[in-house]
């Protein structure tokens, strides 16, 4: 064989080897772009027509197909780039150039057939993912047979040891999968926080009571039908709320809810009945100044205005009780615990507000019960839920054995404190400013004075 024969062979031989080369690069950029593409950007991808996402999606529907069929690929080209290199280099240097060759393909595999395409699959993951989705489908079909054939060994090897490897998740993994989706948006952005913490907060409906946010019944406004008409007039129109629970001598003898719209009808009716047959002016022809007499009023019957009471177990989630008002088509139930008892009321704007937070009305209260105050610490009325408190100002406080601040301390301290004691729990420091009987009112409380806790506070 002459020299230009030898060198012609090597040349080939060294082309071989580049392409060899290069397409364990594409193996190895093709995997860490499928492996690491957002399902969630190439399904909208797909909705919206785009046939190379769907082609992403189909081959992550069986990723040990897929991973089975691009490793398969990248060793194959790899093995034989090696074995080319071998032989060129034991030809020119005899037993030498093994070892030249094991560094050279080593080198020349590690930083152009892994380290570069997988860098530059993690910085362009989906352009890539789905420009490489329809060659790597064709070598997923190629190599279906071998694949298979591989992954049947490879179950039969692990069945002994009991190891699953079923990728199918559960309900659990896949919320857990989503939240931790949601966290990873952690842009300090107030537009981005706030959508963040009303994700979180759509997911945990189904964890959380309606006992954790209903208005306690020492907070509901109620009438009582053994009262004079005029009275619970004078209530309804003097409550800021249009629904009100109506209760006959017990206060857990519940008999309906009255709307204040319903007791205004009814009034606007006799004043009508009342001008027409006195032949007065209607109180539509007289600007309505019509009044109601005494008599009149003390004919109303509220009980009869009233709608049925809807009651609901203490127990119900919010999102059963969110799709129950929807079916309902209502928005307001009476909650009583297991012996029957009237516990408070929810209502649908208590469940959205779960979501998005506080609904500011015309008091414009940032946040209802929490003061900041100068020195950092914030005074927060008893009432205050740690739900509300951790959307507001994410403060990490357990809510699984108390609903609300006051209750936390009471918990915690296993003791009615007195005003003016002082508790450290989870970081936070609490003063007990004010106690009405055996009720803490308010509490001064001080965030950790760290980093979290400035972050938190901000």
């Amino acid at each position: 064989m002459s020299w230009w024969d030898s060198y012609g062979d090597l040349v080939v031989t060294g082309g071989v080897i580049l392409v060899l080369l290069v397409l364990s690069g594409f193996f190895s950029g093709s995997e860490t772009a499928l492996t690491g593409a957002s399902r969630s950007r190439m399904h909208m991808l797909a909705k919206q027509g785009d046939k190379r996402a769907a082609r992403v999606l189909a081959l992550l529907e069986r990723k040990d197909r897929l991973i089975g069929a691009i490793l398969l690929g990248n060793n194959l080209v790899n093995i034989l780039a090696s074995a080319l290199a071998t032989t060129v280099l034991v030809a020119l240097f005899g037993d030498a150039g093994v070892a030249y060759a094991t560094l050279g393909m080593t080198l020349l595999v590690l930083i152009f057939a892994e380290v570069l395409p997988k860098t530059y699959a993690l910085s362009h993951t989906d352009k890539m993912a789905v420009r490489v989705a329809p060659p790597i489908r064709a070598v997923v079909v190629l190599f279906a047979p071998i694949t298979h054939a591989v992954q049947l060994v490879v179950r039969a090897t692990l069945k002994p040891f009991g190891i699953d490897l079923s990728t199918d998740l559960d309900g659990e993994q896949h919320e857990e999968e989503l939240r931790g989706a949601i966290d990873l948006h952690d842009n300090e952005d107030p537009e981005t926080r706030h959508e963040r913490v009303m994700l979180k907060s759509i997911l945990d409906l189904d964890d959380v009571e309606v006992a954790d946010i209903m208005t306690h019944r020492r907070r509901v406004v109620m009438i009582d039908l053994g009262e004079s008409v005029a009275d619970n007039i004078d209530a309804v129109l003097g409550s800021p709320y249009t629904r009100i629970p109506v209760y006959r001598d017990d206060p857990d003898n519940i008999v309906g809810v009255l709307h204040a719209k319903a007791l205004l009808r009814e009034v606007r009716a006799r004043q009508k009945a009342d001008a027409e047959r006195e032949g007065a002016p209607t109180p539509e022809a007289d600007g309505g100044a019509v009044e109601l007499t005494v008599s009149d009023l003390d004919s109303l019957d509220l009980g009869k205005l009233a709608t049925p009471p809807w009651f609901i177990p203490d127990s119900t989630t919010l999102l059963d009780q969110l799709q129950a008002f929807r079916e309902r088509r209502e928005h307001f139930a009476i909650v009583i615990d297991e012996y029957g008892a009237f516990m408070g009321i929810v209502t649908l704007e208590d469940i959205l507000e779960e979501i998005v937070g506080n609904i500011d009305d015309e008091t414009d209260t940032p946040v209802p019960g929490v003061r900041p105050q100068p020195d950092g610490s914030y005074l927060v009325d008893g009432s205050v839920t740690l739900r509300l408190l951790a959307r507001e100002f994410d403060w990490q406080l357990p809510d699984d054995d108390a609903a609300t601040i006051a209750g936390l301390v009471l918990h915690e301290s296993r003791l009615i404190p007195d005003p003016g004691q002082i508790f450290m729990f989870y970081g936070f420091r609490f003063e007990v400013v004010r106690r009405q009987r055996n009720q803490i009112t308010l509490i001064r409380v001080t965030p950790p004075d760290d980093k979290d806790g400035e972050d938190a506070d901000a």
